[in-house]
């Protein structure tokens, strides 16, 4: 199995993109959401009960993902770069895939805050997100994680996460003004996918 990882910035086009890449390679999406909203229902955002649950479904569906007969996953999600613990994390995703014969590539998008702002309001990303739709909220979160936590690479200073990423077929794409469908269309051919 292919596990293409994407991350970057909230609001950046994971989602998006992972969309448009499962289209072109046949894949699944795992987009991060798609567990955050339901957990959600229970457990506030950030407790301890709401972190292990999320961690331990996204374990569990890549673990499953890398058994099953299915020819790729594409996960997102905002990866804190400048937290260890977070490289730990995706470590951890890997080396399951790898463990299983799977192929690992990782994918980073970027785009300015401004664009990343506008974004924050699409219809997609609200229809599939729901802790999204109160606007005020999502807009002050995306530039408070944008101020505390590292999510891009090219930051100041060398960073575990970055050390992982060195070791990894990866891209850097800078998607500000790139539609999500060609975002995709680099990544399939970049990596041969599909």
């Amino acid at each position: 199995m292919e596990l293409v990882i994407i991350f970057g910035p909230p609001a950046v086009g994971k989602m998006t993109v992972g969309h448009e890449l499962c289209k072109l390679a046949s894949f699944k999406l795992f987009h991060n959401h798609a567990l955050i909203e339901p957990v959600l229902d229970i457990f506030p955002f950030g407790s301890p009960p709401f972190g292990r649950v999320v961690g331990e479904f996204r374990r569990r569906i890549i673990e499953e993902a890398a058994e099953a007969d299915i020819p790729g996953l594409v996960f997102t999600f905002v990866w804190a770069l400048d937290v260890p613990e977070d490289a730990d994390v995706v470590a951890s995703y890997i080396d399951i895939v790898e463990s299983r014969g799977g192929r690992v590539r990782l994918v980073e998008l970027y785009a300015d805050q401004a664009e990343r702002i506008a974004r924050n309001k699409t219809e997609f990303r609200l229809d599939q997100k729901r802790s999204k739709r109160d606007l005020e909220r999502s807009h002050r979160n995306l530039v408070e994680l944008d101020n505390q936590l590292v999510l891009n690479t090219g930051g100041v200073g060398r960073t575990k996460a970055e050390d992982l990423i060195d070791k990894h077929d990866y891209l850097r794409i800078d998607n500000s003004h790139v539609a999500a469908p060609a975002a995709a269309r680099v990544i399939v051919d970049a990596f041969r996918l599909g």
